[in-house]
């Protein structure tokens, strides 16, 4: 088996979209739990990959998405996940942490064949992008407790298909970088 990376999907966020509202509650609730991960990871020396939304601005870098984020009404949810130097920064296009981005590459080239996946938005981004870990022939663990979502209900069916459908070790993020290993 090859090394494990903790993706943060879409949390560099200005939180300026559609359906913020209902997303907001989640994500407050989520950020401590990706917090603990993201401080267990980086302990373990995992590799962090954040993998960005570019809010439609090709000309972005994630400095300039860091900064924005940092700077606008809602960087109390970003300030906890901030990247260190080691991080990876990834953009995205689209829903899937795969689509268009050279993910696939760089997970290759670092032997990375596990992923752990958090972040926003479980019924959309998250799911998606488990589906095309899983069709990579990429193993997924999916924390429940370190995905935001949007609808509730459709969060649980999501989760459930990316444990039943696609093989995804859906857990607790306390489970992960324990004294038991991830």
């Amino acid at each position: 088996m090859g090394k494990t990376a903790l993706i943060l999907i879409d949390m560099i966020n200005t939180y300026d979209h559609k359906d913020v509202e209902l997303l907001l509650p989640s994500a407050r609730e989520t950020v401590p739990a990706i917090a603990g991960l993201l401080e267990r990871a980086r302990r373990a020396e995992v590799p962090v990959v954040y993998v960005n939304d570019n809010f439609g601005q090709w000309r972005s870098h994630h400095g300039e998405l860091l900064t924005a984020a940092l700077s606008g009404p809602h960087a109390d949810l970003v300030e906890p996940l901030r990247p260190d130097d080691d991080s990876l920064f990834v953009m995205k296009a689209r829903h899937s942490i795969f689509f268009e981005t050279p993910l696939g590459y760089l997970l290759q080239q670092e032997g990375m064949d596990r992923l752990v996946l958090c972040g926003q938005v479980t019924e959309q981004c998250v799911l998606y992008s488990a589906l095309d870990a899983h069709i990579r022939h990429l193993n997924v663990i999916v924390p429940r407790d370190a995905v935001a979502h949007i609808h509730a209900d459709l969060a649980d069916a999501a989760l459930q298909m990316m444990e039943r459908n696609m093989g995804a070790r859906v857990c607790d993020s306390a489970d992960l970088w324990s004294d038991d290993g991830v």
